[in-house]
């Protein structure tokens, strides 16, 4: 059993979650009533969900309590790069929409959710949950709360605290830090249960009727995720960018796709920048916030959703009208992770721009739960590995400024 152990933890992370895809995928084909092998990813989705409040919420504080200066001007870099590539996935939206205009076959609302009514409702909900209970925030994993009460408290500490309290402090970081390692072990497991619950519960015949649908919407994040991400940092570090951008994908994106959670991915995209050799400090703050303000894939399902309904309510949008919807998208996707459901809940705000009613755009959200599996799945794992991408940017370009070798 230890040769075998062994051997497992000596093979490459990518092969074994790789081998867990096809063993999933064969057993979803081959033997779909094995509901056994779905408790694998529940767990492992599970366990990454129960410990990535508790890892932002301590290291972001233990960092933050043993900053040291200069880190302030860093986060100023990756809050541009995230907002600047959300809003640029939104004008990418627009011009694929425009290009492939879609219809819409509308159905029944698959939704009881009440979606904001505006954007002022959404950052209203997004300022109120900055100011929830630490603990409520903690236990509801309401991430911009725990962000907030993290920032608050570790900013406190790092003025008053003694060098010992620190020290418990990154001590008990790293215990946490290790425990996320041994999860992240077992993702060949998770992956394996989680392919399986989709194969044997999800045939392609229901994207038959949405299939233009998906293309535009898979079109625009590839788009995205492979020519304007990378574009945005090959200009920051005048360097070719793909290298880094293949690897997050790889490490990052791939576990996003199938745990389709930015939350749950936190612990993984932290482990990728370790590898990275990126300042702790830095990513314990920027990979949490990434999780909630790097919304390139939800910016693109909100536009892209808004001028499919448009089309078919034979709504004329022009395209400074669309800008504005880019706009709209933006903010509405960066409080996404503060509204249950997440980007399809904030399609009604966008179709009211247009005026289009709630019972309808109501029904366009149903669509959209329809091709939730591969929408939000592919809209998972470009913010998630986006989150990578921008911060190590971010990092890498005060890396030249001091003129130290970069790799990656």
């Amino acid at each position: 059993m230890k040769a075998i152990v062994k051997k497992y933890n000596e093979t490459s992370l990518i092969l074994r979650i790789v081998i867990g895809l096809i063993i999933g995928t064969l057993l979803g084909v081959v033997l779909p009533k094995a509901t056994i092998v779905s408790l694998f990813g529940d767990l492992f989705v599970g366990a990454l969900k129960a410990i990535a409040p508790i890892l932002v919420f301590i290291l972001i504080m233990s960092s933050l309590a043993k900053a040291g200066k200069g880190i302030g001007k860093r986060f100023r870099t990756v809050i541009v790069l995230y907002m600047m590539s959300t809003f640029l996935a939104a004008v990418v939206a627009v011009i694929g929409s425009f290009a492939f205009p879609v219809t819409l076959k509308l159905t029944e609302a698959v939704s009881d959710a009440t979606p904001p009514s505006g954007i002022g409702e959404v950052l209203r909900a997004l300022l109120t949950n900055m100011v929830s209970n630490p603990v409520s925030a903690l236990l509801n994993a309401n991430y911009v709360g725990i962000l907030a009460w993290a920032v608050i408290l570790g900013l406190a500490l790092k003025n008053i605290a003694s060098d010992n309290t620190k020290n418990i402090l990154t001590e008990f970081s790293d215990a946490v830090s290790t425990a996320v390692r041994w999860i992240i072990n077992m993702a060949p497991f998770g992956i394996m249960g989680l392919v399986f619950s989709s194969v044997s519960t999800n045939g392609l015949g229901i994207f038959t009727d949405y299939g233009k649908l998906l293309l535009v919407l898979v079109g625009c994040m590839l788009a995205v995720a492979l020519i304007v991400d990378p574009l945005i940092a090959g200009i920051t570090l005048k360097r070719n960018p793909y290298p880094l951008v293949l690897r997050c994908f790889k490490e990052s994106g791939l576990t996003a796709f199938f745990t389709r959670s930015s939350a749950a991915n936190i612990p993984v995209n932290m482990a990728l920048c370790e590898k990275l050799g990126l300042d702790k400090d830095m990513y314990s703050v920027s990979i949490p916030l990434g999780a909630t303000i790097n919304m390139d894939g939800a910016a693109i399902t909100i536009t892209v959703m808004a001028l499919a309904a448009a089309n078919t309510m034979g709504i004329a949008v022009d395209f400074p009208s669309a800008i504005v919807l880019s706009f709209l998208a933006t903010l509405g996707a960066c409080g996404a992770s503060g509204v249950a459901g997440g980007s399809l809940l904030l399609i009604p705000m966008a179709c009211s721009l247009f005026g289009i009613s709630n019972d309808i755009a109501m029904q366009v959200v149903g669509v959209g739960f329809i091709i939730g599996v591969v929408q939000d799945s592919l809209e998972t794992a470009i913010n998630s590995s986006g989150d990578v991408l921008f911060a190590a940017t971010a990092e890498f370009r005060e890396w030249q400024k001091e003129g130290r070798e970069v790799k990656f």
